[in-house]
């Protein structure tokens, strides 16, 4: 067995290890735990930070990627022979999934397929039946065993409940725990605990319950919906991560250049943003997305496996993503620049003789970052449904990659049929609404506490 690493492998991790440093350095600076702490003094946004880090959990275990070896050849030396699959953390957790599949559509938790097929029974008459399925065990008390599952989901959070309780209190356990029952601590930890009992508890039956049925179905080839939704998390938070964090610096150092020095270095940057704004979007991405499809053609050799050709055009995708979407950020830290540059103690440091970085550093950075943090937020559920339009309409990621987008895609035909088949659509649907949904609510408590307007 060896370590795979991906492109996208090494920079998410780049990124973890990133913003760990970055939470160890804000935690020294009291004005910015005090910033952060009124953030999470919300239940709303407690809530939608810890669905936030559950997506972010499955797209780590989604990104450590293994080769198994396959043989040993002897000879002059030994060497081992490895598989040409390569699977990761997520993949041998769900393997009974990807074991599991069926031969063609069947809708959740059911036992036969979801059409008739045609058979000839003993005596020789065709008859259509609906097939029963060969990797579901039929079990009369579906409903004792989902009570069975769903009380050792309930036991486990609260074995994770009370390690925190206990790590946050210390000697004092009584007395937080009285606290936090009656919901008057600092923070609304009684929230925070309800809403990892719920996530904890559902993705502990959902688990437990694949086993012996399919959760959310199957598609048209027999694969495990519920395996594909889970997949598809690393292609969302993978764009809409590492997308913002490639336009963020071209955005912030663009828009507060313009800003700043004005005259000529102005009318570049805008010459810039106008013209790139201008051209349609999609038509933008697509050209440059069929251009490194070509590039990849005429290069097999390039890779050696399915997996490592499809993580370089998510990779790609991502650059161009990146390189497209900064106008928006820039123009508005532009504006916002040139409203603080004209502000006293800008003025007054110019007088001194402090140098534009010094000025950039201390003055203008620090009074961008409400907007910077509100528009990331933001840009990254607004990514996140780009990758599903993009691959809907065939420009996005690798068809052989697992997305919201290609479930989509490949449920728009499944929509037409009778009877209808929805439980893909649907399962896309809910997995894509809930992380946009929580990334909206999270950036809308940081707009409310890091927003000068909305101080008093």
């Amino acid at each position: 067995m060896k370590l795979v690493l991906l492109w996208t492998d090494m920079m998410v991790w780049l990124l973890v290890v990133s913003l760990l440093i970055w939470g160890w350095v804000i935690s020294r600076s009291p004005q910015v735990k005090k910033q952060w702490h009124a953030i999470f003094r919300s239940g709303i946004a407690m809530a939608s930070a810890i669905i936030l880090l559950f997506y972010l959990l499955f797209a780590l275990l989604d990104s450590v990627h293994l080769r198994f070896s396959s043989s040993m050849q002897k000879g002059q030396s030994q060497h081992v022979q490895y598989e040409g699959e390569i699977v990761s953390l997520l993949d041998l957790i769900l393997s009974h999934n990807i074991e599991s599949t069926e031969r063609t559509y069947s809708a959740p938790f059911a036992t036969h397929e979801y059409t008739k097929s045609i058979v000839v029974d003993e005596d020789g008459v065709t008859r259509q039946v609906h097939i029963p399925l060969k990797h579901v065990t039929k079990n009369d008390d579906m409903v004792l065993r989902s009570f069975r599952v769903v009380g050792l989901g309930v036991l486990i959070s609260l074995v994770l409940i009370l390690c925190h309780i206990v790590w946050l209190g210390g000697k004092n356990f009584k007395g937080i725990f009285k606290k936090i029952w009656k919901g008057k601590t600092v923070l609304p930890w009684r929230t925070a605990y309800f809403t990892v009992a719920l996530l904890v508890t559902g993705l502990i039956w959902m688990y437990c319950m694949s086993f012996e049925y399919h959760v959310l179905g199957t598609d048209k080839v027999g694969g495990d919906v519920l395996y594909q939704s889970f997949k598809s998390i690393r292609t969302g938070v993978l764009i809409g991560i590492l997308t913002t964090l490639i336009m963020l610096p071209v955005a912030v150092i663009l828009g507060v250049s313009a800003g700043l020095f004005g005259g000529w270095v102005d009318d570049v940057i805008q010459y810039l943003y106008t013209t790139l704004s201008s051209i349609p979007g999609v038509l933008l991405i697509a050209a440059g997305v069929l251009s490194m499809q070509v590039m990849m053609d005429n290069n097999p050799t390039w890779f050696e496996t399915t997996l490592e050709r499809a993580d370089l055009r998510l990779l790609f995708l991502i650059i161009i993503l990146g390189v497209t979407s900064w106008t928006g950020l820039c123009r508005l830290l532009r504006a916002e620049t040139l409203k603080i540059s004209q502000i006293e103690f800008v003025t007054a440091a110019k007088a001194f003789g402090v140098g534009k970085l010094t000025i950039i550093r201390r003055h203008i950075i620090p009074n961008l970052m409400h907007i910077i943090l509100i528009s990331v937020v933001l840009d990254f559920s607004g990514l996140v449904l780009a990758e599903a339009v993009l691959s809907y309409v065939g420009v996005g990621v690798d068809p052989t990659m697992h997305s919201w987008g290609n479930m989509i895609n490949q449920a728009r035909l499944e929509m037409a049929r009778e009877p209808m088949v929805w439980w893909s659509l649907f399962s896309a649907f809910v997995f894509m609404f809930i992380l946009v949904l929580a990334a909206n609510l999270f950036s809308d408590r940081i707009q409310t506490v890091l927003e000068p307007r909305n101080k008093a």
